[in-house]
C-alpha cells in the first residue's frame, strides 16, 4: 500500500502516556513515545517540547472507521493524569484542551464495538486543529447516512426490538449525528405498504428494520415494488427485468432468527450491525423473483425449500403459541415422517465463471465472483429456449422423487449451522445454489441434515445433487399432464390413479399428501408449481460481507501506511 501523505502530526497525550499522533486522509494513528537514555537528539517544532524520543507501541484506526470527534475540556490536577503532569516541560496546573474520537474496534466472531480515545493537547488551538481536521476528513465520505427511516417490529421474536433499538442502537446513531425518523409497526405487513404508498423516500439515506427475517423481508418486498413501480417495470411479469433499488436497507437483528445478517456480516449482534449501518457499508444482494403461472407470489434472498423445509414450516405455523421451540418440534416431526414428493424440475445453469457449490470458495468481503460485471440480462432467454437444442443456455430437466428441494441464493448461515445449506453459495453473483435430495433412507437423510452443523461435505451423498443456476422452474408430478412420467402411470393403473385423484381433493382421508408447499424465506406460498429468476445485485444492504482477518491488524501494514 502507498504511504499516505500526513494532514497533521503532534505529539500529544493519551491516557498517562505521550504518543507521537498522527492524521492522514486514510489513517489516525498514535504510537508510545519514551525517553531515549543517554540521547542529546532533540526533535524540532512542536514535537521537541517533550525531549528526546524513540518509538514504541502503535496503534491505527482507518479514517472510515471514525465514528465522531468531540472537543472536551478537563482539568489538569488529578491523579488520572499524574504522569502526564510529570512530562517536565508541560506547564503545570494549566487547563488541558482535549478531544475524544469514537471508533469501531474488531472482537470476537465478527462483533464489532465502539470504542473511544481521548487525546490530550497543550492549547485549545491545537485542539480546535485536530478536531476540524478529522471533521473534514469525515465530511468527504460521502456513503455515509445522513438521516433514516426505521421500523421497529415490537412483536418479532422475543419481542425485544424496541428496547434494544432505544438502549443499543439509538445512542450510537445519534453519536454519529445520524437522524432517524421511527415508525412502530402495528400489524403484519404494516412497514411494506408504508414504503410502497406512503413513505417519501426521497427524504431518506436508507432503510432500517429492527427485527428478523419476517421483517426484513417486509422492508425488502415493500422497497423493491415501490422501486418498480416508480420505475414503472411490472413486476407481475416473470421475464421482466427489475429495476435495481437506490436506498440501502440496515438491519438490526432483534428476532427468532437473523440469518440474513449472519450472512451478510457474520454476526447476529445490534451493535456491531448499527456501526456497519454507521460508517456506510454496503452490500449488493441478488433477490429471487418467484412466479407461478406468470403471477408474482413473493421475493426470496435466502431460502427457497420444498419438501422437509416447506412440511416443516407448514406444521411450525400451527405451533406459534410454542415460540422458537416449535421449529424442533415441527422438525423431529417432519423427519419422522419422512415424506418424499415427485415432480419436474428444469434450470438454466450459470456459467462457468461464477464457480461451483462445492468448489469451497466462499462468499466474504471484497468477494471477487461477487464484484464479477453482471451478465445477468444476457443470460435470460426468454420461454421458447427450453425447447431449443440450438440455444447457447441450454435448459436441464430433471424428473423424480424427493426428500427436499431447496434452493439458496446465500449460505444459509446461522447460529445453529455455522456453515449453512450451502457453504459457497455467494451473495451477489446473480445465482442460486439449486439442491436436490432424492429419496432414501432416514438414516441417510439424518447423516445429510447432521452435516449441515460440522464440517463435512453435506453434498458428497449419492442421493444429493446442486446445481449453480440462474432460473429454475418446478412442476409437481399430478400438475404434469403431458408427461412422460404421468401417461407411465397412468397407463400402468389407471385404477390406482383415480383413487388417487379422490385422495387429493379429500384429505381428510389421511393419505401420504402428493405435493408439499414451498417455504419462501419462512413464508408458506400458496403454490407449488413455481417458476423463480435470480435478479442480480437488486437489493443492497448496510453491510460489507463476512470479514477475514482485517489488514489493519496486521503490524506492518500499519507501519507501511504510516
Amino acid at each position: 500500500m502507498e504511504k499516505q501523505p500526513r494532514l497533521l502530526c503532534a505529539q500529544l497525550g493519551v491516557e498517562s502516556r505521550v504518543c507521537e499522533v498522527s492524521l492522514s486522509s486514510a489513517l489516525l494513528s498514535w504510537r508510545e513515545v519514551v525517553e531515549e537514555v543517554g540521547s542529546s537528539r532533540r526533535r524540532g517544532g512542536a514535537a521537541s517540547v517533550y525531549g528526546p524520543l524513540k518509538a514504541a507501541g502503535i496503534h491505527c484506526v482507518p479514517v472510515c472507521e471514525i465514528i465522531s470527534v468531540q472537543e472536551t475540556e478537563e482539568d489538569c490536577p488529578s491523579t488520572d493524569v499524574g504522569k502526564w503532569q510529570k512530562v517536565p516541560q508541560t506547564p503545570a496546573g494549566s487547563n488541558q484542551h482535549a478531544f475524544t474520537v469514537s471508533y469501531v474496534e474488531r472482537t470476537l466472531k465478527h462483533r464489532w464495538r465502539c470504542s473511544e480515545v481521548t487525546l490530550h493537547c497543550t492549547d485549545r488551538k491545537l485542539c480546535l486543529q485536530w478536531v476540524q481536521a478529522i471533521r473534514e476528513q469525515l465530511a468527504l465520505l460521502t456513503t455515509r447516512p445522513k438521516r433514516l427511516l426505521v421500523y421497529i417490529n415490537p412483536y418479532g421474536g422475543k419481542q425485544r426490538g424496541k428496547r434494544i433499538y432505544e438502549q443499543k442502537v439509538a445512542p450510537i446513531f445519534s453519536r454519529a449525528s445520524i437522524s432517524t425518523d421511527v415508525i412502530v409497526t402495528e400489524r403484519a405487513n404494516h412497514a411494506r405498504d408504508h414504503l410502497k404508498t406512503e413513505a417519501d423516500l426521497k427524504k431518506y439515506d436508507g432503510v432500517v428494520c429492527v427485527g428478523g427475517d419476517g421483517m426484513f423481508s417486509e422492508i425488502m418486498h415493500g422497497l423493491i415494488s415501490r422501486t418498480q413501480c416508480d420505475s414503472g417495470v411490472d413486476q407481475g411479469r416473470s421475464d421482466e427485468a427489475l429495476m435495481p433499488c437506490g436506498l440501502r436497507i440496515g438491519i438490526i437483528p432483534a428476532g427468532s432468527t437473523d440469518c440474513i445478517c449472519y450472512a451478510t456480516v457474520g454476526s447476529n449482534d445490534p451493535v456491531t450491525s448499527a456501526l456497519h449501518i454507521v460508517v456506510g457499508d454496503s452490500q449488493p444482494m441478488d433477490v429471487c423473483s418467484v412466479h407461478h403461472n406468470d403471477t408474482f407470489l413473493r421475493y426470496s434472498v435466502s431460502l427457497l425449500g420444498y419438501g422437509f423445509y416447506g412440511d416443516m414450516l407448514t406444521d411450525s405455523e400451527r405451533k406459534r403459541w410454542m415460540g422458537p421451540a416449535r421449529y424442533d418440534i415441527s422438525g423431529v416431526k417432519t423427519f419422522l415422517s419422512h415424506r418424499c414428493y415427485e415432480g419436474t424440475i428444469s434450470f438454466l445453469p450459470a456459467d462457468g465463471n461464477v464457480g461451483t457449490p462445492r468448489d469451497k470458495i466462499q462468499c466474504r468481503s471484497g468477494c471477487n465472483i461477487c464484484q464479477l460485471p453482471s451478465l445477468d440480462e444476457q443470460t435470460y432467454k426468454d420461454e421458447d429456449s427450453i425447447s431449443d437444442p440450438e440455444t447457447k443456455d441450454v435448459w436441464q430437466v430433471i424428473r423424480g422423487k424427493f426428500l427436499a428441494i431447496n434452493a439458496a441464493c446465500m449460505s444459509c448461515a446461522c447460529p445453529r449451522s455455522p456453515k449453512g445449506l450451502s457453504p459457497s453459495a455467494h451473495l451477489a453473483d446473480g445465482t442460486a445454489d439449486l439442491i436436490l435430495v432424492r429419496k432414501c433412507s432416514r438414516i441417510d437423510f439424518l447423516r445429510h441434515l447432521l452435516r449441515h452443523t460440522n464440517k463435512d461435505d453435506q453434498f458428497d451423498h449419492p442421493f444429493v445433487e446442486v446445481y449453480r443456476v440462474r432460473q429454475f422452474r418446478f412442476t409437481p408430478r399430478y400438475q404434469e399432464a403431458d408427461s412422460e412420467l404421468e401417461l407411465r402411470e397412468v397407463g400402468a393403473s389407471s385404477s390406482k390413479h383415480f383413487f388417487t385423484q379422490i385422495c387429493r381433493e379429500h384429505p381428510a382421508c389421511g393419505c401420504t399428501p402428493t405435493q408439499s408447499s414451498w417455504n419462501c424465506d419462512g413464508e408458506i406460498l400458496p403454490h407449488a408449481a413455481i417458476q423463480v429468476r435470480v435478479h442480480c445485485q437488486l437489493i443492497k444492504l448496510f453491510a460489507r460481507g463476512i470479514e477475514e482477518q482485517s489488514v489493519f491488524e496486521d503490524p506492518s501494514y500499519a507501519l507501511c501506511a504510516i
